[in-house]
């Protein structure tokens, strides 16, 4: 799932793929290693068989990475596991709660600073998202903002005063890729998908989201293309030198192996 889930990124923001960098801590990569100078935005998505409530040899050094690319405000975008790591990383609390799995399309709201935030303000108030987690955040970082609820809060948050975002939903990810994932990933949500009926009911709920679709892409253009105020997002086509740093914490993502996001 390691190539299909860097292929979903792509779609999603629309670059090429020597336009990516990308970085697996689990198969071995360096965080701590990695450099930022000729980087345009930092990208998390993940997580394959690991938890963002654990703890494991390269965590310390992925959080580093994470408060640097902060540091020098980076745009940075964090999606499902790669929110709750990015919340993590900054001081948020995330847990591990199979009983408030979402997996399917769900309704999201916008909050009232939602609707002012830059990205956000271009969602409708009430908006359908793509979503598949184990793991929730429950406490946001310092210094942050709520930008998106349902039942469960911080479906989205920023960073105070940075272009630093997290979507518990999946932002990667259209109805036909989310089918992909769930297909995968069954074993992992055998509690939530007991039988075959069920797990065609999910499937049915799948459904094109064109606000969260748009969102990686419209993140990019916003915070690296910078383009003229006057100019939709929706309407540009990316930039040859816009470059983007993906960290995908999972190579090995068999059948057997569960995704907690």
């Amino acid at each position: 799932m390691e190539a299909q889930e860097q292929t979903c990124f792509l779609e999603r923001t629309r670059l090429r793929p020597d336009q990516f960098q990308t970085v697996n801590v689990a198969r071995g990569d360096d965080p701590t290693s990695v450099s930022l100078d000729a980087v345009d935005a930092l990208l998390i998505g993940g997580a394959g068989k690991y938890s963002a409530t654990q703890t494991y040899p390269w965590t310390d050094g992925l959080h580093d990475l994470i408060r640097r690319a902060v540091d020098r405000a980076l745009p940075t975008l964090g999606s499902c596991w790669g929110h709750q790591v990015l919340a993590r990383a900054l001081g948020g609390q995330v847990v591990h709660d199979p009983d408030h799995s979402e997996l399917g399309c769900g309704w999201v709201e916008r909050t009232d600073a939602g609707a002012a935030d830059p990205l956000f303000c271009q969602f409708s108030p009430r908006f359908q998202a793509n979503m598949g987690h184990h793991d929730r955040v429950v406490e946001l970082p310092p210094d942050s903002t709520e930008l998106a609820r349902n039942d469960q809060p911080h479906q989205a948050f920023r960073l105070n005063g940075a272009p630093v975002y997290g979507t518990q939903f999946h932002s990667e990810l259209d109805a036909r890729r989310e089918r992909e994932r769930i297909l995968v990933y069954r074993e992992y949500y055998r509690s939530a998908l007991p039988d075959a009926e069920t797990v065609q009911r999910v499937l049915d709920t799948l459904a094109d989201t064109t606000e969260v679709d748009n969102l990686l892409y419209d993140f990019l253009v916003t915070f690296v293309a910078r383009p003229h105020p006057s100019v939709a997002p929706a309407s540009l086509h990316p930039t040859d030198h816009t470059g983007a740093l993906d960290v995908a914490p999972s190579v090995d993502r068999r059948r057997s192996s569960p995704r907690p996001a």
